[in-house]
């Protein structure tokens, strides 16, 4: 069961903290490649078979911090929670989700829609029980066009969402949807995403990770 939202912000953990690269610790385990393999065109769509797994490995590094946190509920919402971007027009991805108010854009408010869909066509046949599927559903829904979250859960899942964008990887992805160049964007991490970060851990692991990405990609020099 999700659970509750602990009060105050940033939300502490106890468990320890890793600000080491990404790289280092990759997801383990292939207990969630059945899921993998069953949404992997879904995958193919904007660059999220280089955020999804990246980002699994955060939410794995958050799990630690939270050792209440519902570790299976995580791991499944953040791999699954923007496969919807797979059946939506690929057209209106960087034309109307990357510019303006996009959090209030329609196809952002779509993607969320249909990566409830495809979870309730792919659990199930996995053999993952109806309420698990709700719950991940629950996370998916909004995640992207709501600003609270709702669970503990859900807030780890919302970081682990926003952290990949302070690797190297995902810097080099997103600063071009966003049409910014790198050294823009990390200002944008720093200025804008940071803030939104919900736990203390994904403060210090963002902020690490953005030194050292705008050292090895020179930001200071080339803007």
């Amino acid at each position: 069961m999700p659970t509750a939202l602990p009060a105050g912000h940033p939300i502490y953990g106890s468990g320890p903290v890793d600000t080491s690269p990404i790289s280092l610790t990759p997801a383990l385990g292939d207990d969630l490649d059945p899921i993998w393999k069953a949404v992997v065109p879904e995958t193919r769509t904007r660059g999220n078979d280089i955020h999804l797994p990246i980002s699994l490995a955060y939410a794995q590094r958050l799990c630690d911090v939270f050792p209440e946190a519902d570790r299976l509920l995580v791991r499944v919402a953040i791999q699954l929670h923007d496969i919807g971007w797979g059946r939506v027009d690929e057209k209106r991805i960087l034309a109307e989700g990357f510019s303006g108010d996009w959090r209030k854009a329609a196809i952002r408010f779509e993607h969320e829609r249909q990566g409830c869909v495809i979870a309730g066509e792919v659990l199930p046949r996995l053999g993952y029980e109806a309420d698990f599927v709700r719950q991940v559903c629950d996370i998916i829904d909004g995640h992207d066009t709501r600003r609270e979250a709702h669970s503990l859960e859900d807030a780890l899942v919302r970081d682990a969402d926003r952290l990949w964008r302070f690797d190297h990887a995902g810097i080099a992805l997103a600063s071009g949807w966003f049409r910014m160049d790198p050294a823009v964007y990390c200002d944008r991490l720093a200025d804008e995403i940071i803030p939104e970060l919900l736990t203390a851990a994904a403060i210090a692991m963002a902020t690490a990770e953005l030194t050292r990405s705008r050292e090895l990609l020179k930001t200071a020099v080339i803007r």
